[in-house]
């Protein structure tokens, strides 16, 4: 539902934006359990006394768990607290067998950091991060008759996500645009993904993004009064949501109604925002320290150890290709999966030319997987071989077209490239033998040569064309140029 805001109006107005993102954390058992962590199993088999909160049972962290929330904390520049610790968030809801969730409150894991994101503009901006804290995960209700409580007939609950681990990433209020805050989720996502602490599933709930957002006359300092919104289960939603919400809320003030402190959630149906709950404040909660488990402490050389094991983050590889010659677009393509830019990086490795990689790479390779359904993990065709065809091709050995025709066997068989080209006798054509041919092309097509010769100059590629039927691809495009110049014009 669009709101119709003139631009005016509009204008007087500066949105302040912070976005909350719940990351699962990678890990096959749960933070506090052994209990498997797998998606889509049938409801409540994932589950023992400890996550479901039975009398005399008592937590256990899961080491991994606080690895990966440092790898991350690090990764977004944080500062990592050398002493944490783990408290209760009392509430009470149906997804919470415990009435009360195990969380970090005022002694967080990881503080004070930042990340860059870019607009398509080219512009970049800093935004920063409030802190990073470890928790575990709730339930699920399920709603019959409806996507929510209100107008179900009744609901069921879900345990198996219940302990499941999760970081909660709080960035500053330094966020004034729904394009900014798709870039900002995209980008964390993008580095969570490269450390392989979290993969970013958002349709499976892997990470879920919480907007907090109000509006404020342009050019003062005190915040209006905050809104958060839930329910948004893409990027684009992430967008849309905040720009209906600002436009909303400039609306409500435009014409003097107050702004509500709410949780509201997002209606994709309806492209509208619609109240959930009055925001709860921290008191609401009632923090106190987790007796059951005793304080986090970071040594320096575990600190070290993470940070030695970081890979090389996806900003940095954007960076360093374009500086072997790709575009800005190529550049940020080819890096935002990791696996693929792994797979170009070893392509590169090869000493192939970047560009000829990434067309290859995003091209031809892409498709083949995308109608398999395929990752490149999975690719029969090995770095070394792709690289091995790409150097045949700048030698002269083959042409385009020919690695064109032999790349379905290597993708479906993998092998050599040499081996292959030599088996079917693909070698590009030069010398006597491809004079020979341009000279039958010259001579087939007699009423073109003499149009090209009256001066009709735009026939050398129907001449081109007919040397390549004739040769099936296999001659060399260079010397096929320079013969038919020599001869056409003599």
């Amino acid at each position: 539902m669009t709101i119709a805001i003139e631009p005016e109006v509009r204008i007087l107005y500066e949105p302040v934006i912070g976005l909350e993102v719940h990351c699962q954390l990678s890990t096959a058992t749960k933070i506090f359990c052994g209990c498997s962590t797998q998606f889509g199993l049938s409801p409540n088999s994932n589950v023992c006394p400890v996550c479901l909160g039975m009398p005399g049972v008592l937590p256990v962290l899961n080491e991994r768990v606080l690895e990966y929330a440092i790898k991350a904390g690090l990764a977004l520049n944080c500062q990592i607290a050398p002493q944490s610790k783990f408290d209760r968030k009392q509430y009470f809801y149906p997804d919470l067998p415990k009435n009360y969730q195990i969380t970090q409150f005022d002694l967080p894991i990881a503080e004070h950091g930042w990340l860059l994101i870019t607009l398509d503009d080219g512009t970049t901006k800093r935004i920063g991060i409030t802190r990073m804290h470890m928790e575990e995960d709730a339930g699920k209700l399920v709603h019959a008759g409806s996507d929510r409580l209100s107008g179900s007939s009744h609901s069921l609950v879900d345990y198996n996500r219940t302990g499941v681990a999760l970081c909660e990433i709080v960035s500053e209020p330094d966020i004034r645009s729904g394009v900014e805050a798709a870039a900002y989720a995209q980008e964390l996502r993008r580095i969570l993904r490269y450390l392989g602490v979290c993969d970013g599933n958002m349709q499976e709930g892997s990470l879920r993004c919480d907007v907090n957002i109000s509006v404020r006359p342009v050019g003062t300092e005190k915040f209006g009064t905050k809104v958060e919104i839930k329910n948004m289960n893409s990027f684009n939603a992430i967008q849309r949501a905040i720009d209906h919400e600002i436009d909303r809320q400039v609306q409500a003030i435009a014409v003097g109604e107050p702004i509500r402190q709410e949780t509201r959630l997002w209606e994709e149906n309806t492209q509208r925002t619609i109240s959930m709950r009055a925001k709860e404040g921290s008191s609401d909660y009632r923090y106190f320290p987790e007796p059951d488990l005793v304080a986090i402490e970071v040594s320096p050389q575990t600190l070290a150890k993470y940070r030695s094991e970081l890979p090389e983050l996806p900003a940095s590889r954007r960076d360093r290709y374009q500086k072997l010659g790709l575009g800005t677009y190529e550049a940020n393509l080819i890096a935002d999966d990791r696996n693929v830019s792994d797979y170009f990086e070893a392509v590169l490795a090869t000493k192939a030319d970047p560009k000829s990689a990434f067309n290859w790479i995003m091209g031809d390779i892409t498709a083949y997987l995308n109608e398999r359904k395929l990752k490149i993990t999975n690719l029969t065709l090995t770095p070394k071989v792709l690289g091995e065809m790409i150097a045949l091709i700048a030698d002269g050995t083959i042409s385009s077209k020919i690695a064109k025709d032999i790349l379905p066997e290597l993708l479906e068989k993998g092998g050599s490239v040499k081996d292959l080209i030599q088996k079917n006798n693909l070698t590009v054509l030069s010398g006597a033998e491809l004079e020979k041919i341009i000279d039958q092309a010259i001579a087939d097509n007699p009423k073109e040569l003499e149009q090209y010769r009256a001066g009709k100059t735009k026939l050398l590629g129907f001449f081109v064309g007919q040397v390549m039927k004739l040769t099936q691809g296999r001659a060399a495009p260079q010397a096929t140029n320079q013969l038919l110049n020599q001869k056409l014009n003599t």
